[in-house]
């Protein structure tokens, strides 16, 4: 397994494609979605179906054919193992449309919801509060902005390093955090005491970073390996090798099974631990 960095250039990424198609058993597209989706409706992301154009021979995964099945799961993993009483909790999802399944576990659990889908990937100030209120709207929205450039809608590159702390009322009032990291950095207060952080593709420094904010816990969708928390799309792209299967082909209940099989857990890191122990 290797990680290559393009630095948010869709044509450097094409060229990999082209040069290791038929070499490598999957690819596993980071940085870039494929499809995000409003309810059982998925839509294309134009720049992402360039590049998963670019592989002839090999499959190509964007990890959400595994988001839906793994990221339900982390919620009832925080609900039943965790036991954490997710009833009435208030939960900031970043952003929902690439993480729908999530949205709607937090939602069937009884948390009470903000989506910051307009903020956070296009700038618009309206918090949303129903799933059904994003689910309308990603309707209206989503036919347009999937033609996008992407690098208008998600931080690309050197994009990855700057923050700020525009939206730091939304972080003070959840309980719980979630969503894509990127988005979740990129606004992060100064205090993030006694929050949960669900998320993904994390570092060591992120890590660090979140301790140092005094965030009460870190649980990633995926396990460690080798100092981080990889990205669906690297963990779809394993489980099409491992299945010998298509992408096409594999099915909701091949994910469970594969996942159970693999003995597929989240990541869980006290950070306030960690600080008493040292």
């Amino acid at each position: 397994m290797e990680r290559i960095g393009t630095n948010g250039s869709i044509r450097q990424a094409i060229d990999l494609i082209q040069f290791w198609d038929g070499k490598v058993d999957a690819f596993g597209m980071g940085g870039i979605d494929l499809y995000l989706f409003a309810g059982k409706k998925r839509y294309t992301v134009r720049d992402g179906a360039r590049i998963a154009a670019a592989a002839q021979k090999t499959p190509i995964v964007d990890g959400s054919g595994l988001k839906n099945t793994l990221e339900r799961r982390v919620v009832r993993f925080l609900a039943q193992e965790m036991q954490y009483d997710l009833y009435g909790k208030k939960v900031l999802m970043v952003s929902a449309v690439d993480r729908f399944g999530m949205a709607e576990a937090f939602t069937e659990a009884g948390c009470s919801m903000v989506f910051g889908d307009l903020m956070f990937a296009l700038g618009v100030p309206i918090p949303l509060t129903k799933l059904e209120s994003l689910n309308r709207l990603a309707r209206c929205l989503l036919p347009v902005v999937t033609r996008l450039p992407f690098e208008l809608l998600y931080p690309t590159g050197t994009k990855q390093e700057s923050t700020s702390e525009k939206h730091s009322r939304f972080y003070h009032q959840a309980d719980v955090i979630a969503g894509d990291f990127l988005y979740i950095k990129k606004y992060l207060p100064g205090d993030l005491s006694g929050k949960i952080i669900l998320t993904n593709t994390v570092t060591p420094a992120d890590i660090e970073e979140l301790r140092h904010r005094r965030a009460k816990m870190l649980i990633t969708t995926t396990p460690e390996i080798a100092g981080r928390s990889f990205g669906t799309n690297v963990m779809e792209a394993l489980i099409v090798s491992f299945s010998g299967k298509r992408p096409e082909e594999i099915q909701e209940s091949d994910y469970e099974r594969l996942l159970d099989a693999l003995e597929f857990k989240p990541r869980v890191v006290h950070l306030e631990r960690s600080v008493a122990n040292v």
